[in-house]
């Protein structure tokens, strides 16, 4: 259950003064008598009100916020297509708006000192739940990037992941492979779990099955990946298609498969999941689902400045849909 938000109004009911009174002392007016002044002050701290940092400097014209961008510490982290375009979206966002940016690299155990930033950005939700429920506690206005959050009061831009993956599948099995192995994404992210529900959605609707075999835990590196197609290309009946859970991971698949003498398209195809560059220029382009993360980040910048500045009330939740982008590197079975 969600604690009720202490606001301004708890303050100034408690303190038997009005807002007006509540913001001036907040905001340090001179002019306040000192007995009512630390009335106030002791209403603040009974009822452990924390004021909204942003509200403050708004109400002094102090207009160049900030916004906190919160990011699990994963590895590789800056050779990330994911993590680039997220900071890429919420950059550009921050500069049409005028606003300053904060990065913050989390492993999820720390407390944040949320008051150096008016809002606050999550990446998803991966070993720092702790972290988004304290942001909501405290009433700080945040939000969650890539992750549907359905138990806890606050805004998200998620990408719908269970569809992406039953297009992908769906996109193989069309084509008519009947022998269709995946490498998973992350199965402790909800874009890992949700990408395989919908690979497994697809392949029951179609009656195709996905045996034991056809299916490695992955993490969205290429290290996961290159084991992952060494074990596939080794089986007496190998998958003829393999959906890749990133782009970074179907990259890596494909250079194995040459390593190895397989030939793609026309031995194996490969789909990946993202639609990063870097797919355009390799041996060749690759078919991908592509999921709009710069425009996730530019929105959710957006979003989170309008909850800042009150034009926004109550939680926003929107998710996009990702599309299938058609490329070289998927065929028809040969065999």
């Amino acid at each position: 259950m969600v604690e009720k938000k202490i606001s301004i109004t708890d303050v100034a009911r408690r303190a038997n003064v009005s807002i007006t009174t509540v913001s001036r002392v907040l905001n340090g007016v001179a002019t306040v008598n000192k007995e009512i002044a630390q009335r106030v002050q002791k209403a603040i701290g009974d009822l452990k009100f924390r004021p909204n940092p942003t509200a403050q400097r708004l109400a002094r014209g102090i207009q160049n916020t900030a916004i906190g961008f919160v990011m699990p510490g994963y590895p590789g982290i800056f050779h990330s297509f994911y993590a680039v375009e997220l900071i890429r979206g919420i950059g550009h966002g921050c500069e049409s708006l005028r606003l300053d940016l904060i990065f913050h690299i989390t492993d999820g155990t720390n407390p944040l000192r949320s008051t150096y930033a008016g809002g606050l950005i999550f990446a998803d939700i991966i070993e720092n739940r702790a972290q988004v429920e304290s942001a909501v506690r405290e009433g700080t206005p945040c939000l969650v990037i890539n992750h549907i959050v359905k138990d806890l009061e606050v805004s998200f831009i998620a990408v719908d992941n269970v569809k992406g993956g039953f297009a992908a599948a769906e996109y193989l099995v069309n084509l008519g492979h009947k022998r269709i192995a995946t490498v998973t994404g992350n199965m402790q992210t909800q874009a890992g779990i949700d990408r395989f529900e919908g690979f497994e959605s697809a392949l029951a609707t179609h009656g195709v099955e996905c045996p034991p075999d056809y299916v490695y835990k992955g993490d969205y590196s290429r290290r996961s990946a290159r084991q992952a197609s060494e074990r596939f290309f080794s089986l007496d009946n190998p998958p003829t298609a393999i959906f890749a859970a990133s782009d970074d991971m179907a990259l890596e698949i494909i250079s194995v498969a040459m390593e190895n003498g397989i030939k793609v398209p026309e031995d194996i195809s490969i789909i990946g999941f993202d639609d990063n560059p870097a797919g355009l220029f390799g041996p060749v382009g690759l078919t991908t689902i592509k999921q709009p993360l710069f425009d996730m980040g530019e929105e959710a910048t957006k979003v989170i400045y309008e909850i800042m500045t009150g034009k926004q009330s109550g939680t926003v939740r929107k998710i996009l849909s990702p599309d299938l982008i058609v490329r070289e590197s998927c065929a028809s079975p040969s065999l």
